[in-house]
């Protein structure tokens, strides 16, 4: 297998200034054009880093947050966040500035999948990327926990849709007066892939697919909404197979469902070549769901009408499509909690995002820069660190102990109790999976203070090279089967957890993180005055506890 790589991951950047040709009826930046230059940059960013040819497999969730007009200055920047052997996580960034006001709105950001295309038979084993900031490091770090969401997605579409089943959901819904037939939303066109259609490899590119898939998906919303909707979002392009110039496309587009003021479009695309085209003998090549809204001369969100499905396969998409909403909104809630609780019971639709939050904020909060040292003693130092109205505390402990045996004793919470003192009880609740768990932990009264408890979840990861640390990180979650009780106080913790270095072979550095709440601030305040030093005596319980187990293994 051939080795291919760059030294750094492969930035590229792309400016254009939007002109009347690039626009829709509205003056603003056509959602087709968006995709293919997201598209022409993302690939330009793998094939740096890989140094030969590279086609796209996927592309993740894409999310719309503001518009781009004609005049104002549109800039995608591109580069690899991590090389997988084979296959590469490109990062995209899409942001607009205005030249009058010099004012710059991120636009989109989104993630794809690459791998190298072959010259042979064999496959192209990519170099790792080259980590050269900060940035580099979380994103390289986080690449990891949205691949292990890529591969989850299905098996989790297909539990919602299983539930759907046992609940009951495919009787008697479709019984609404006034509710439109999906099949009037049927929308087929044909292209005819020519040369200016293909890339540089001779396949079609892959942008201009998406774009003729967001102009026919958008045809079939307008039949419902009698007006020109806009595209909100993309549930995740895949390209099952490439297509060439001389290829006949064939694109079905339908109304899976609405949601009162959004609905879902599934897109279906077919290759044919001349033979193929004979035979009808049709090569799937990609699937999309897009998600339009569409809004009145001011500004306001309108309603679509209800709809009926008429076949079976229309059921069974309109049933999948309330299982994707539901992915997407766990997803919205977990991604852009910033350390808050989640609201919603812990659930399968929820778990992958509530791991990736619980992972990429304690990577967020170990990456930040400014953390300034407040004690040194021994073989232990505190540092904190102030953002506003945010205070994080960071405790770094040398142990005499190999990594991977300190990051199995951290990561059983069963164990905090025998070294942490405001550890009274801990008792798992539920193994989501062999990296988390779920904990219930009572802590002990302050002073004229009921006791209180917490309901934290606990996700451990292993390095994937030397280089890396093994992470544990701890946040709150909310279990419907354990609600609070009036016997505690219930707390949470935002954003907690270990970091452990490799050393030596018999040597480690762990660093304890936690984002401060109105619990930890009392013991905080007291080691900052210097009234106590209930921090340091806990840091060096913790490292007692670990050497102690060692020297029994």
């Amino acid at each position: 297998m051939e080795r291919r790589g760059a030294a750094a991951g492969g930035g590229v950047c792309m400016c254009q200034t939007l002109f009347p040709a690039h626009a829709n009826h509205r003056g603003e930046l056509s959602a087709g054009q968006l995709l293919k230059w997201m598209d022409v940059t993302a690939c330009l960013a793998a094939e740096k880093h890989a140094g030969v040819s590279c086609v796209a497999v996927s592309m993740d969730d894409i999310q719309f947050e503001e518009a781009a007009r004609v005049g104002q200055i549109i800039t995608i920047k591109a580069k690899v966040n991590r090389a997988f052997k084979t296959s590469m996580e490109v990062g995209i960034k899409v942001t607009v500035q205005d030249v009058l006001t010099n004012v710059e709105k991120i636009v989109s950001v989104a993630y794809a999948t690459y791998v190298a295309k072959p010259v042979g038979a064999g496959k192209i084993e990519l170099e790792p990327v080259k980590i050269l900031s900060t940035e580099d490091h979380l994103e390289h770090t986080l690449a990891i926990e949205r691949r292990r969401i890529r591969l989850g997605y299905e098996q989790v579409f297909q539990n919602l849709m299983q539930e759907s089943n046992k609940e009951g959901d495919y009787c008697d819904t479709f019984e609404e007066k006034d509710a439109v037939s999906t099949d009037l939303t049927h929308v087929q066109s044909i292209e005819l892939v020519q040369p200016p259609h293909a890339n540089h490899h001779g396949n079609t590119f892959g942008g201009q697919i998406m774009a003729w898939m967001e102009t026919v998906a958008s045809i079939s919303a307008s039949r419902l909404c009698r007006s020109y909707p806009i595209l909100k979002s993309v549930n995740t392009f895949k390209f099952w197979g490439p297509s060439v110039v001389g290829d006949r496309l064939v694109f079905n587009a339908i109304v899976n469902n609405t949601f009162q003021n959004s609905v879902e479009v599934g897109v279906r695309v077919e290759a044919y070549n001349c033979e193929e085209w004979i035979k009808d003998q049709a090569r799937h090549i990609n699937s999309a769901f897009l998600i339009f809204k569409t809004v009145n001369d001011k500004g306001e969100l309108l309603t679509f009408p209800r709809i009926k499905p008429t076949t079976k396969d229309g059921v069974r998409r309109y049933h999948g499509a309330i299982a994707r909403r539901r992915i997407r909104l766990a997803r919205k809630c977990m991604l852009s909690a910033k350390g808050d609780k989640p609201s919603d019971p812990w659930e399968r639709s929820n778990q992958a995002y509530v791991s990736y939050s619980n992972i990429a904020a304690l990577t967020h909060l170990a990456a930040k820069p400014g953390w300034e040292i407040t004690s040194t003693l021994d073989d232990t130092k505190i540092w904190t660190h102030e953002e506003g109205d945010v205070l994080s505390l960071k405790v770094e402990m040398q142990v005499k102990i190999p990594s991977h045996l300190a990051f199995s004793l951290l990561s059983d919470f069963t164990f905090r109790q025998q070294w942490d003192k405001h550890f009274v009880t801990c008792e798992v609740l539920q193994t989501v999976n062999e990296d988390e768990k779920i904990y219930h932990v009572t802590s002990p009264p302050m002073t004229g203070h009921k006791p209180r408890d917490f309901v934290i979840l606990v996700s451990q990861r292993q390095p994937c090279k030397p280089s890396e640390p093994y992470i544990v990180a701890v946040k709150s979650v909310t279990l419907t089967s354990m609600p609070p009780s009036p016997e505690y106080c219930r707390s949470e913790v935002l954003c907690a957890g270990f970091q452990i270095y490799s050393g030596s072979n018999s040597s480690c550095t762990v660093c304890y993180f936690n984002q401060v709440t109105s619990g930890v601030m009392p013991y905080l305040a007291a080691n900052l005055t210097g009234s106590s030093k209930s921090i340091e005596d806990t840091a060096l319980e913790c490292i007692k506890f670990l050497e102690r187990k060692c020297s029994r293994y």
